[in-house]
């Protein structure tokens, strides 16, 4: 075994477990630098984010117990503590692993694009402290591309999967360039916050975030550089959205028709996109039948993205055919290492018959031998010499009826090519 991924995710341990298990972000070159001057491991990069820790390893055809207990001694843990929750896959099987990985078939949602980025940068640390080499580096190269050609041959990125992103999407839809909207959030939980995310990657410049309590409007909003007001502000406010999206734990609505009703006639019935995240709802449902008003609830979104996920799962299948046959090329060049040490033995055989039949002919020229001469006989020692080891070795297989032997170095000399 050469190549080693082990760890624990999302899937095989609970929140608590993985809190201990993480590297500091200011700790990891430490102890990328003390895992490989230890010996345990030739070469490492460790992936540790909030869903999974991972170290990729070259172990030097060592035993997985020597590189899990440093992981426990580095974490204190008891092993009996940490096994039940550790997956370690060799060889072809931390390959395929680490492609999944990156292309996100791994993750907590299917096909999320930020593990990618956190891989890139875990290469990037490893790399600049030396911690890896050859094998780490070709394995890395070679799972960026294969995560590129998943996201450029399968749709695995293409549809919305979480009921925030899907109410970006929708909005997208309704207004083609977002950066121009002014969006309402009304609300500041987790919903909200990770709407907020995907409205400021689609570069909206107008934000308005309202809460109950205006602390936690303030503190979502001066991240985003938005506004920060009150729900009693909303009456106010509300004809200045073109999106409103709300998403808070009132036991009862808190824009009703008429409100939403005197906003459009200040907009001048400019339309409005609402979406209700809330359940119970934020939004009365008579909302709907107001001309120029596109109200979706959280039942609509989960429609798109249960859909979504349908094809994102058929996307996953498809880049499982892709990653299969990239772990067949990557093992391929894997085994090609084995050859190497041979190689270098053979061509310095090889250079040493060269040199010492050289050494010869220099010697025969300068007793004034003829130059055609010294040539013909050094070519002919050369041949002679470079052929009797394999000769002798083939003869002795034709005596012992050893077949494979003979078509072996028909193969290895290409003789059936001539």
């Amino acid at each position: 075994m050469q190549l080693l991924a082990f760890g624990i995710n999302h899937k095989t341990a609970p929140v608590a477990i993985r809190e201990q298990a993480a590297f500091a972000p200011d700790k990891l070159s430490e102890a990328l630098r003390d895992i490989t001057a230890s010996g345990v491991a030739a070469e490492a990069t460790i992936v540790s984010t909030c869903n999974r820790t991972e170290l990729y390893c070259r172990i030097n055809n060592r035993q997985d117990k020597e590189i899990i207990d440093w992981f426990c001694r580095y974490h204190n843990f008891k092993s009996e503590d940490i096994e039940p929750y550790l997956y370690r896959h060799p060889d072809s099987k931390a390959v395929e692993h680490a492609f999944r990985v990156a292309a996100g078939l791994d993750s907590l949602v299917l096909g999320e694009p930020q593990i990618l980025g956190q891989m890139k940068d875990a290469f990037a640390r490893a790399h600049k402290e030396g911690s890896t080499g050859k094998l780490l580096n070709k394995l890395f190269q070679h799972t960026f591309t294969v995560a590129k050609q998943v996201r450029t041959d399968t749709s695995i990125g293409a549809s919305a999967v979480s009921v925030a992103f899907a109410a970006v999407s929708l909005a997208k839809q309704i207004f083609t360039d977002l950066s121009e909207q002014t969006v309402l959030l009304v609300g500041a939980g987790e919903t909200i916050e990770l709407c907020a995310r995907h409205l400021n990657e689609q570069h909206v410049k107008q934000m308005i975030v309202a809460n109950r309590t205006l602390e936690r409007a303030e503190l979502l909003a001066r991240e985003f550089g938005a506004q920060a007001i009150t729900l009693s502000e909303l009456p106010t406010r509300l004809a200045d959205a073109d999106i409103v999206i709300s998403s808070t734990a009132s036991p009862l609505p808190i824009l009703g028709k008429g409100a939403v009703e005197h906003a459009l006639k200040q907009r001048k019935h400019r339309p409005m996109f609402m979406v209700d995240i809330a359940v119970p709802r934020d939004i009365e449902p008579e909302v709907n039948n107001l001309d120029d008003v596109f109200l979706y609830t959280v039942d609509d979104l989960k429609g798109v993205v249960e859909e979504n996920m349908a094809s994102r799962q058929q996307a996953a299948r498809e880049a499982e055919k892709i990653i299969d046959v990239h772990v067949v090329e990557f093992m391929r060049w894997i085994d090609s290492l084995n050859a190497v040490p041979t190689i270098r033995q053979l061509r310095e055989a090889s250079n040493a018959i060269t040199e010492s039949e050289l050494e010869k002919a220099r010697a025969k020229l300068a007793r004034g031998m003829e130059a055609d001469q010294v040539i013909e006989e050094m070519a002919r020692a050369i041949t002679n010499k470079f052929t009797h080891a394999p000769s002798s070795v083939l003869s002795e297989a034709s005596h012992d009826g050893d077949e494979s032997m003979l078509v072996a170095a028909r193969r290895l000399f290409r003789l059936d090519d001539n």
